[in-house]
C-alpha cells in the first residue's frame, strides 16, 4: 500500500521551507506564484531524485502494480485521465490492480455523444445563392444567429462532459480539439464545427492514422487554415506547415523545402461552395513530382500523410504530447520511447499509447501529482460532476460561459497552436474567477432553501502569513457574489457521505476525508481548527490546491 499523500498536518509540503526562503504570501498573485512554485519544485525534485522508482527489481515493481488501489489512488486515476470524480463513480475501481483499472477505462470509451445536439446541426447552409441575394441586415441577422448558435453549441458540448459515462472520451475530444485547433473566427457556421466535434470524439481513442486523414480533409480544417482555397501554381502552404509541425513531426523535423512540395500535394482539397463539404477537384490539383522528407514521386496530400505517419518523429511527438497532458509538464525521453514504439508498431492506435501512459512508473509517481493545473473546462465540470450539481433546465450554457471566462472558448482557439494551456491558464483575473464560482457554488445552497454553507468569526484566523485572497474570498461570506442562477448544490446531502454536516465541527479523520475527496496533494495554506464542516470544504475550495490535479 502506497503511503498517504495527506499526512497529519494542514500545511503543504515544503511550505515551511519556502517561508524560511522569505516568500510571503501576502496578495492573490503571490497566492499564485506559490502554487506553480509548488509544481516546479515537484518537477525539479523528480529530475533531482534518484530514480529509485524506475530502478526498482522487476518482481518489486510487479509487485507495486498489482497492490490493490485505495480511494485515493482511484480519484486519482479518475480525476487525472477525466474530470473531477465523485464517490459513486470512485468505488467500483477500488481494489482493482493498476491494470485493471486501466483497461477498465479504456474499454468504457464512447464514439458518440449521448447528449442530443441542437436541432439546427441538420439544417443545410445556406447557398451561395441565397447568401449571395442577402441584405446587409439579412447579413447582420446572420452573423447573430450563427454567434447564438455556437454559444448553444458550447453548452451543448459542456452538458456532455458533466453527464458523460466516459470522461476520458471527452478529455481526449478536448485534447484533439486542441491538437487540431479550428474555431469560430473562420468558420462561420457551427454546423460545421459540431462534425468536426464528432469526428474527433469518434476517433478519440481510435487510430491516429485514420484522424490525422480525416480530419485534415474536414470542412472546418480546410476553412480554418485557408487550405479550400489551394490550387495548381498558387499552393497555400499553412496546413502543410503545421500538420508537420503541430500535428505530426514536430519542430526540427522538417524542411522549408518539406513544406513548399507537401503543400502541392494539398492543391484540389476544396469546398463545395453550397453545401461546405469536402470535395477533391483534380483541375486545380498538382500531379507533378514532389520530394518530400527525402522520398520522391507524384504524391496527392493522402500519400503525404502517409509519409509523415511513417516517421518515427511522428510517434514521439504524440506521445510526448500526450504525457504532457497527463503525467508532468516534463517528459521525460527514456519513457517515452518505449511507449512512442508501441504507439507506432501498433499502427498508431491510440489506446496502445494511453495504457502505456497509464501504467507507466512516471503516472502513478508520487513526485508527479498535483503537478498540472486543471483546465477551466476541467474546473468547470470537474466540480459540477464532483458535487452533484444542478442546473437551470439541464442547460449547460452558462456553464460554458463560465469556462470561457476563465479563458477556454470551446470552438474558438486563439490560433493555430491551440490554447497554452499549464500555468498560463491562471492569472490574478482568471484565478478570481475560478473562486467566484466556487463562492457561488456555496451561495446556491441558500438561494434553494438548503443548508447556508455559513463560516464563523474564528475561520478568518490564519496561522502563519494570511493570503489576502483567503481573507477575502473565503473568509468573509457578506462579500460572496450573487449565486449563479439556476445552480443548486445540496450541501448537506454532499457531506453526508463523510459522516457530516455543515454545522459540525470535523474531527482530524473527518477533515483528512475531505482533504482527499477534493484535493490531489496537501492544502496549500494552514486552516484554523475548530471550523465547521461547510467553512472547512471551502477553504479546502479556495486552496491553491484546489487548482491543481
Amino acid at each position: 500500500m502506497q503511503p498517504s499523500r495527506f499526512p497529519d498536518v494542514h500545511i503543504a509540503r515544503g511550505l515551511l521551507d519556502r517561508r524560511e526562503r522569505g516568500l510571503n504570501i501576502v496578495t492573490l498573485v503571490m497566492a499564485l506564484c506559490l502554487m506553480l512554485t509548488s509544481a516546479l519544485t515537484a518537477q525539479a525534485a523528480q529530475n533531482t531524485t534518484p530514480r529509485r522508482m524506475r530502478n526498482v527489481h522487476r518482481t518489486e515493481a510487479a509487485a507495486v502494480d498489482a497492490d490493490p488501489l485505495d480511494p485515493t489512488d482511484a480519484r486519482f486515476l479518475l480525476t487525472r485521465t477525466g474530470f473531477e470524480a465523485n464517490a459513486s463513480e470512485v468505488a467500483p475501481y477500488i481494489g482493482m490492480t493498476r491494470e485493471q483499472a486501466v483497461d477498465a477505462l479504456l474499454a468504457g470509451a464512447r464514439t458518440e455523444a449521448e447528449t442530443p445536439p441542437p436541432a439546427w446541426v441538420m439544417e443545410p447552409i445556406p447557398s451561395v445563392d441565397v447568401r449571395r441575394a442577402w441584405t446587409q441586415d439579412e447579413r447582420r441577422d446572420d452573423q447573430r444567429e450563427q454567434s447564438r448558435r455556437y454559444d448553444e453549441l458550447r453548452g451543448w458540448w459542456v452538458r456532455e462532459m458533466v453527464t458523460t459515462r466516459s470522461p476520458l472520451t471527452e478529455r481526449m475530444t478536448l485534447f484533439w480539439h486542441d491538437h487540431f485547433p479550428s474555431g469560430e473566427d473562420k468558420v462561420h457556421y457551427p454546423q460545421l464545427m459540431f462534425r468536426q466535434n464528432a469526428l474527433l470524439r469518434r476517433d478519440a481513442l481510435g487510430n491516429f492514422g485514420d484522424l490525422l486523414h480525416a480530419v485534415s480533409k474536414d470542412p472546418a480544417m480546410l476553412q480554418y487554415l485557408d487550405g479550400a482555397g489551394s490550387r495548381k501554381g498558387r499552393p497555400n502552404e499553412n496546413f502543410a506547415r503545421e500538420v508537420m509541425e503541430l500535428f505530426t513531426l514536430g519542430e526540427g523535423h522538417y524542411s522549408q523545402r518539406d513544406v513548399t512540395e507537401a503543400a502541392r500535394a494539398y492543391t484540389g482539397w476544396t469546398l463545395d461552395p453550397n453545401t461546405f463539404a469536402y470535395q477533391f477537384n483534380p483541375k486545380i490539383h498538382d500531379d507533378g513530382d514532389k520530394t518530400v522528407l527525402g522520398q520522391m514521386g507524384p504524391f496527392d496530400g493522402d500519400q503525404v500523410l502517409d509519409i509523415l505517419l511513417a516517421q518515427p518523429e511522428t510517434a514521439t511527438f504524440i506521445t510526448t504530447e500526450l504525457w504532457r497532458e497527463f503525467v508532468s509538464e516534463t517528459p521525460d525521453p527514456a519513457q517515452i520511447a518505449p511507449i512512442a514504439e508501441r504507439f507506432r508498431a501498433s499502427h498508431y492506435d491510440i489506446k496502445t499509447a494511453l495504457r502505456g501512459l497509464f501504467l507507466s512508473e512516471a503516472f502513478w509517481d508520487e513526485r508527479n501529482r498535483g503537478v498540472l493545473v486543471k483546465s477551466p473546462a476541467e474546473f468547470v465540470v470537474g466540480a459540477v460532476r464532483e458535487f452533484d450539481i444542478g442546473y437551470a433546465d439541464q442547460d449547460a450554457t452558462p456553464l460554458a460561459g463560465q469556462v470561457r471566462n476563465f479563458g477556454e472558448n470551446l470552438f474558438y482557439p486563439p490560433n493555430v497552436k491551440g490554447w497554452p494551456g499549464g500555468e498560463n491558464w491562471i492569472n490574478s483575473t482568471t484565478l478570481l474567477a475560478r473562486k467566484q464560482f466556487i463562492e457561488q457554488l456555496f451561495r446556491a445552497t441558500e438561494a434553494h432553501g438548503m443548508h447556508p454553507a455559513a463560516t464563523n468569526a474564528k475561520t478568518s484566523a490564519m496561522s502563519g502569513p494570511t493570503p489576502i485572497m483567503m481573507t477575502n474570498a473565503a473568509m468573509k461570506p457578506a462579500a460572496m457574489p450573487k449565486p449563479h442562477p439556476g445552480l443548486r448544490f445540496d450541501l448537506d446531502a454532499w457531506l453526508a457521505r463523510y459522516n457530516t454536516t455543515p454545522d459540525a465541527r470535523p474531527d482530524l479523520s473527518t477533515q483528512l476525508q475531505l482533504q482527499r475527496a477534493v484535493l490531489a496533494v496537501s492544502p496549500a495554506d494552514a486552516i484554523e481548527p475548530d471550523v465547521t464542516s461547510s467553512a472547512y470544504l471551502r477553504v479546502l475550495l479556495m486552496d491553491p490546491a484546489y487548482q491543481l490535479k
